[in-house]
């Protein structure tokens, strides 16, 4: 949940909340300069507001060289209609490249202006095109997640497992997995300690990633999860934290996809539904919607 930023007497922002699975954290005295990292802000926008920016400094741009063009009266010849408008008008044409031969600079200082705005022009559209580009090109792991993870017992032992799934159903070569566990603990000098333990898989690399992948972790007495219930990893805002990477076969780039499984959402003494079925003319058939489906262990499988 947002919770509006509080500010200090200056009137900048103060406090800001950042929430990531169970953990909420909120930072202080941290002034926002997305100035200072343009690329990285433009990367993280939602396209809505990505268009809106750029809509925006379009009109704003092109209202302050109309100001220009509008100060100095005989700058645009033809002026139509003669007035500010006009001349907002006759710099949109300008910054496009676009005029139509009728408003044209009508004097050296107009000249001087369009020569400007031109150059204003070139390179916001370059700088323009590489963000877009750079969206679209951004390469996105379409990796479906369960939405729940179970422990369940598999061959005797107690094991925490994962299932993962390829949504584009394409070849994602050389796949690895890192599989975490992060909870809050508090030390012997009572100091408060979030600890990042490794949960050591069964199998953490997929040499061919199309479909389906179950991540397996066997909790035995070298588990950071030995012993645990689901009140104790509740009461340490545990989270389990998963991180696939691979590289694309079809485009050759590097993909990453990352899910995170509260306390809340760890289902103990449960298992997922077959996903994998055999039809009668034995054909294999993956069924997807059951990713995120468990049923309860009536006794050890």
């Amino acid at each position: 949940m947002k919770v509006p930023p509080l500010m200090h007497p200056k009137g900048k922002s103060s406090i800001r909340r950042i929430t990531f699975g169970p953990f909420k954290v909120d930072t202080s005295n941290h002034q926002a300069q997305p100035w200072r990292d343009l690329f990285h802000f433009c990367m993280m926008v939602s396209w809505p507001a990505l268009i809106a920016l750029m809509a925006s400094v379009f009109v704003v741009l092109n209202l302050l060289f109309a100001l220009l063009f509008h100060a100095v009266p005989g700058s645009v010849a033809n002026l139509n209609p003669p007035n500010l408008l006009g001349a907002f008008f006759f710099s949109v044409e300008t910054i496009a490249t676009v005029g139509y031969g009728d408003m044209h600079p009508g004097s050296v200082y107009g000249h001087v202006i369009s020569s400007l705005e031109i150059f204003c022009g070139i390179v916001s559209v370059a700088v323009m095109t590489g963000v877009m580009f750079a969206r679209f090109s951004r390469p996105r792991a379409l990796v479906q997640f369960a939405e729940v993870c179970v422990i369940t017992p598999v061959d005797g032992k107690q094991v925490l497992m994962i299932r993962a799934a390829n949504s584009r159903q394409n070849i994602v070569m050389e796949t690895t997995a890192q599989l975490r566990l992060v909870r809050q603990t508090r030390t012997g000098e009572d100091f408060m300690l979030r600890r990042v333990d490794d949960l050591k898989l069964v199998r953490s690399d997929y040499p061919i990633f199309i479909f389906g992948w179950n991540l397996m972790h066997i909790i035995d007495e070298s588990s950071p999860l030995a012993g645990e219930t689901a009140e104790s990893l509740a009461s340490s805002q545990a989270m389990i934290n998963l991180t696939l990477s691979g590289t694309d076969e079809t485009t050759g780039q590097v993909l990453m996809a990352r899910h995170h499984y509260d306390a809340e959402v760890i289902r103990f003494n449960y298992c997922y539904r077959e996903m994998l079925t055999r039809t009668p003319d034995g054909v294999d058939h993956l069924d997807y919607s059951v990713i995120s489906v468990v049923d309860p262990v009536e006794s050890p499988r």
